[in-house]
């Protein structure tokens, strides 16, 4: 049984050595350790993405990035289709999200998850029955 879906976020604090980010970065690791965690094909993507950016301080080489992902490829993934495209698009309109925000969102409740943990989304709002939750607050 899966608790809820991590955000990209989450991920890419977890792997993180800037010390700057060092409290987000153990918050991130704990989420990951005690949680039965689920994720969607668009947060590996955006993951690799963001982490191999030749814009970060440092990147990542693109087989580092793809080990992260092998690695958590054991917790629940939900491809991208086009009916989740669909949804998205109608959570976006209906809670004026972001698309890649609404389409975490919908790929949470088409995974029967009620809370995504996420830092980029407003805090215990109520989208659909899927409340996002900042684990970072306080920090």
């Amino acid at each position: 049984m899966t608790d809820c879906f991590i955000d990209t976020n989450i991920l890419i604090y977890a792997i993180s050595t800037d010390s700057s980010e060092a409290e987000k970065t153990k918050v991130a690791r704990e989420l990951l350790q005690t949680q039965r965690w689920a994720w969607s094909a668009q947060v590996a993507a955006e993951f690799v993405r963001a982490t191999t950016s030749p814009r970060k301080p440092k990147p990542l080489r693109l087989d580092e990035a793809r080990t992260w992902v092998e690695v958590w490829q054991r917790f629940p993934m939900l491809a991208v289709d086009g009916a989740l495209v669909v949804e998205a698009t109608r959570i976006a309109e209906r809670y004026q999200t972001s698309y890649f925000d609404a389409q975490i969102l919908a790929a949470a409740r088409r995974m029967n998850l009620s809370t995504v943990f996420s830092e980029d989304m407003n805090h215990s709002q109520d989208y659909g029955g899927v409340i996002v939750r900042n684990p970072f607050l306080g920090i």
